[in-house]
């Protein structure tokens, strides 16, 4: 603290002390004598003019600058230094009874201060006078209005005295909201703009336009916000969507309480809507309230735009940083660990499409990691550790929308024609070297367009597509997420794209494989518009097709009948790998796969077990069941606990085991 501001402070104590001794000798003056017998007077010296030797700056005058903010008059000004004296000193109790001639009243009133005080205008005690409008005194409970106790607001008070702290009354609902200097370029360049918003009117709170942060890049918006509010000289304070009063007389007390704060700090309140609830329409309708009618420097942060009747509003699309800036953190962030470690960022940067705060914490968690490992001498790599940890840190927002999938199946475990795992290969190369492609060889400006990496998975149930998603998954050492068509599809017109591109831009932090299993569901065949459900049907469809071209990671979709989707569709997918129905010998190879090495088995024949005439999920049921069934007979995996299993199997899928198809499993 600096002598500049401790001779404010001193100034301005020394101000409310004398001011508040004026009044207690105007009450000395019409004081009872008879009340004040035990009464010792202690005189606080005063000089003749004892304030025009002071400092008049607002920051040493705090009495005078609420005068000024809520334009009290004389009277009023003096009405609220007689209850702060009340506060400050003890004597004022025993001054107050004396001067209204009750014993029992040692408080302030209204008609102890039509009493006293000069200037006198009743407007000064109604609820609409700024007293009692700005809550700077509560009226107590009373018979009459013009003897009910007053008392000034604590956090009035405490301004007075030169402490300046949050309303009580706010505490949990708004909260500071803390400056970072850790803006990129792109995002400074954003902030400048939203500096000369404000610039011109920003003595005029009520000219200011709301300023609208859009977009899914919601770390990023508070950084922007708090360093732009810093600039122009104010406080940033935010508040959740879900904080908001929806009660007509919380609210309103609300708006008061943060307008009076802002009257006195100079605040700027973000209300949060990234988190909202589209259904909340209770809470959407005190948000518009706020934003049309509060007196204050307004900055809402959503994730889709919303609209504005009466105040001006400007808009401002937030963006990750860009690839350029992402290399740049990722090299602040890990320092000499970026060469000591061998770390790949160009990697990371083509994969993760991370925010600064995201960034900053993968660093913090790998080195702790890191250390650990080397302590316990366990074998691993710093890339491999900080790879995982972006994974994880991507990870939050999706698990809300879909059901990730741990991927544990590898190349070995698929059994496909040489042609299928080709092309499955060829799908793993595009992930692997799309940054190469797209930004280093330019594909990437052309157009946003065509950049999704796309995969059709058709063949009947069973015959492995779920796997070959996971086999990718693991190859890539990326997430699969399996995207649950029954909770995405509404049959609300629009909600069906929300639910869609929430999936999408969730997707987009870390390039996930997402898996739209069984797909024929939403993307059948688009039907001729013959009435509003066909149309909206089409427009859900053409949607989906729009975002799976311009989002970067892969998109897989798995069907039965690969006749069942539109051409149109087709044309848009980049890969079409068809699943075949295994015949014997594929069926032999999948019998000697299927059990886990640790699985005892005794005499088994895979080339009689091919002749069963199941797919290779039935095929992974029936081993399934037969160890079960050893496992309780207290043996080891034998054809007779196979033949019973398929017995089982085939019961479920209602048909007949046919002798030709278990000839010679059992003797």
């Amino acid at each position: 603290m600096n002598a500049t501001t401790n001779n404010g402070e001193a100034n301005n104590l020394t101000y409310l002390i004398t001011a508040i001794a004026k009044i207690r000798k105007t009450l000395l003056q019409h004081a009872d004598p008879s009340l004040l017998e035990d009464f010792i007077d202690e005189e606080i010296p005063t000089s003749e003019n004892p304030l025009e030797s002071l400092d008049s700056s607002p920051e040493a005058n705090r009495l005078e600058r609420l005068c000024t903010i809520f334009q009290l008059s004389e009277f009023e000004s003096n009405l609220l230094l007689l209850c702060a004296g009340v506060e400050l000193d003890a004597s004022f109790g025993v001054l107050c009874a004396a001067a209204c001639g009750n014993e029992q009243r040692t408080y302030a009133t209204f008609g102890l201060a039509m009493t006293l005080l000069d200037g006198l205008h009743w407007s000064a005690f109604t609820p609409a006078g700024s007293l009692r409008r700005w809550r700077l005194i509560e009226v107590g409970s009373g018979s009459e209005l013009m003897t009910s106790p007053l008392r000034i607001d604590e956090r009035i008070l405490h301004y007075l005295n030169g402490v300046q702290h949050l309303d009580e009354r706010l505490l949990g609902i708004v909260e500071p909201v803390a400056v970072t200097d850790k803006l990129v370029t792109s995002q400074w360049q954003l902030m400048e703009k939203m500096v000369a918003a404000w610039w011109v009117e920003i003595h005029d709170f009520l000219k200011l336009p709301i300023l609208q942060l859009c977009g899914n890049e919601v770390a990023s918006k508070r950084p922007i916000a708090a360093v732009a509010c810093q600039y122009l000289g104010l406080n940033l304070y935010t508040i959740a969507a879900h904080n908001i009063p929806t009660n007509p007389a919380d609210l309103n007390k609300f708006k008061l309480l943060w307008e009076r704060e802002v009257a006195l700090t100079s605040s700027v309140l973000l209300i949060d809507c990234d988190d909202l609830e589209t259904a909340d329409t209770a809470r959407e309708g005190a948000i518009t309230y706020l934003c049309e009618f509060l007196r204050s420097p307004v900055i809402i942060a959503t994730i889709e735009r919303k609209r504005s009747r009466l105040r001006p509003l400007l808009v401002f699309d937030i963006e990750r940083p860009t690839t350029k800036e992402q290399y740049t953190l990722w090299e602040t962030a890990l320092g000499t660990t970026t060469e000591s470690m061998n770390v790949q960022i160009d990697h990371l940067v083509s994969q993760f499409n991370l925010s600064v705060p995201v960034i900053q914490a993968a660093c913090s968690q790998v080195r702790v990691q890191w250390q650990q490992v080397q302590e316990t001498q366990i074998e691993a790599k710093f890339h491999d550790l900080l790879w995982d940890s972006c994974r994880a840190q991507a990870r939050p927002k999706l698990d809300d929308l879909a059901q990730r999938i741990d991927s544990i199946a590898d190349w070995g475990d698929l059994v496909l024609p040489e042609a299928q795992i080709q092309v499955l290969r060829d799908v793993a190369t595009h992930v692997k070297q799309r940054a190469k492609v797209y930004d280093l060889w330019g594909f990437g400006s052309k157009s946003n367009r065509g950049l999704g990496i796309s995969a059709l998975f058709a063949g009947l149930s069973g015959t492995g597509k779920t796997m070959a998603a996971e086999v990718l998954a693991q190859e890539l050492r990326l997430d699969l997420y399996r995207i649950d068509l029954s909770a995405v599809v509404s049959k609300y017109i629009g909600e069906t794209e929300k639910n869609l591109g929430r999936v999408f831009d969730a997707a987009e932090l870390g390039g996930v494989i997402l898996l739209f299993d069984e797909a024929d569901a939403l993307f059948g065949k688009r039907t001729e518009v013959k009435d509003s459900h066909d149309r909206h049907a089409n427009v859900e469809v053409s949607y989906l097709l729009q975002r799976m071209e311009s989002y970067r990671g892969l998109s897989v979709l798995t069907t039965n009948l690969k006749s069942s989707l539109d051409q149109a569709f087709l044309r848009r997918i980049r890969f079409v790998v068809q699943f075949p129905f295994p015949d014997s010998i594929q069926r032999a190879e999948i019998w000697r796969r299927i059990f886990p090495k640790a699985t005892p088995t005794q005499g088994l024949e895979p080339q009689k077990l091919g002749q069963l005439n199941v797919a290779g999920g039935n095929i992974r049921s029936i081993a399934l069941n037969a160890a079960f069934l050893a496992a309780d007979a207290g043996e080891v995996v034998m054809m007779q606990h196979l033949l019973q299993a398929a017995k089982s199997e085939y019961i479920k899928l209602e048909r007949t085991l046919t002798d030709t198809e278990i000839k010679g499993w059992v003797e």
